[in-house]
């Protein structure tokens, strides 16, 4: 008889012991913001791509997808050898063309002086006159077109223009650039925002407290938005409005495309609240190991609402304030199912 005590006493107290190893948290009523959840998606505001704008075999690609580029560093280059003999070309029609105003000028002057002389006629210098303009007119046509030249020139080395991440390359090296083919996509990950269609009905709370967060459910976290700006524009189909929320400029790790849900404060109200880290969900279970008032977890099940954080879920039925809950439901999971197990022998 006082074996049979004497397990049952070391039963309790490594119950008793194993309970009390689990870190647990109050179930509290306070005040929340009540929020309207809608689904967004993020994209960048600077997104471009990058195309050709002469014609000429694609000579060395710098970088790849998902590269950092700094503004103005080269990307792409295009074999600038033709473009290159029609900007010498040009520099060589605009040095003949600067000796013959050379000439012009001086035949000019010359004609001055033998006029005011009376060796020539009013016609001659007028005809001298006529000349040296022609001159001056075709070397600024030239000057002009060899600018042209130039520039076209430099539009064989393709530079960033803004510091951003490669989000697509479109060209393998060796092919043949056009003009207006497309070869870099990037955006700036410093500019990023989402983008929610937000019923008709809701936009008046939306615009009157002007305050949300984004949620990527991909990566578990939540960003405080920086400022909404809800389009003038409502889809007469769907009858919503879109609206666009900007992120802060340190956010890291998120790309245009992904799925997010903007959270939208719409305003407060008291709610019974559990720590988000003491739920979990198996199929159609969500439960919550409520520590009992002999120090042990147990099992129950609960109702969550929409209200809350990424610290907190609201409870509809399942708890009462003041209740403590396990904040590793795994573990009081295992306890719990190895003091059946103990108990049943």
């Amino acid at each position: 008889m006082r074996a049979i005590v004497l397990t049952a006493a070391l039963f309790l107290a490594s119950g008793a012991a194993g309970a009390a190893d689990l870190k647990s948290a109050p179930v509290e009523l306070r005040e929340v913001e009540l929020t309207y959840s809608s689904d967004a998606v993020i994209e960048a505001v600077r997104q471009s791509t990058v195309a050709a704008q002469i014609q000429g075999r694609i000579v060395d690609i710098r970088f790849d997808v998902g590269d950092y580029v700094k503004k103005g560093d080269v990307i792409v280059r295009i074999d600038e050898r033709q473009v290159g003999q029609a900007a010498a070309a040009s520099a060589a029609q605009v040095s003949e063309a600067q000796a013959a105003l050379a000439n012009a000028r001086a035949t000019y002057e010359r004609t001055k002086q033998l006029l005011a002389q009376k060796f020539v006629s009013r016609s001659a210098l007028d005809r001298a006159e006529s000349e040296y303009r022609a001159a001056q007119a075709r070397v600024s046509a030239l000057l002009a077109g060899a600018a042209a030249a130039a520039t076209e020139k430099s539009f064989a080395t393709v530079v960033a223009p803004y510091s951003g991440v490669v989000s697509a390359r479109h060209v393998e090296l060796g092919e043949m650039a056009t003009p207006g083919k497309p070869l870099m996509t990037g955006f700036d990950p410093s500019t990023l925002r989402a983008v929610a269609d937000v019923p008709a009905t809701q936009i008046g709370a939306v615009r009157a407290i002007g305050r949300a967060r984004i949620e990527v459910p991909s990566l578990g976290r939540w960003f405080d938005v920086k400022s909404i700006t809800v389009l003038p524009t409502t889809d007469p189909r769907t009858q919503t409005t879109r609206v666009r929320l900007d992120l802060p400029e340190d956010v890291r790790g998120i790309y245009p495309g992904v799925y997010a849900v903007a959270h939208f404060v719409t305003g407060k109200a008291p709610r019974l609240l559990v720590p988000r880290a003491a739920v979990f969900r198996r199929s159609e279970l969500t439960a919550v190991y409520v520590i009992g008032a002999d120090g042990r977890p147990q099992l129950r099940q609960i109702r969550v609402g929409s209200a809350g954080d990424e610290n907190a879920v609201e409870v509809l039925a399942g708890l009462r304030a003041g209740e403590r809950v396990a904040l590793e439901p795994i573990k009081a999971g295992m306890q719990t199912g190895a003091a059946a197990e103990r108990g049943a022998r």
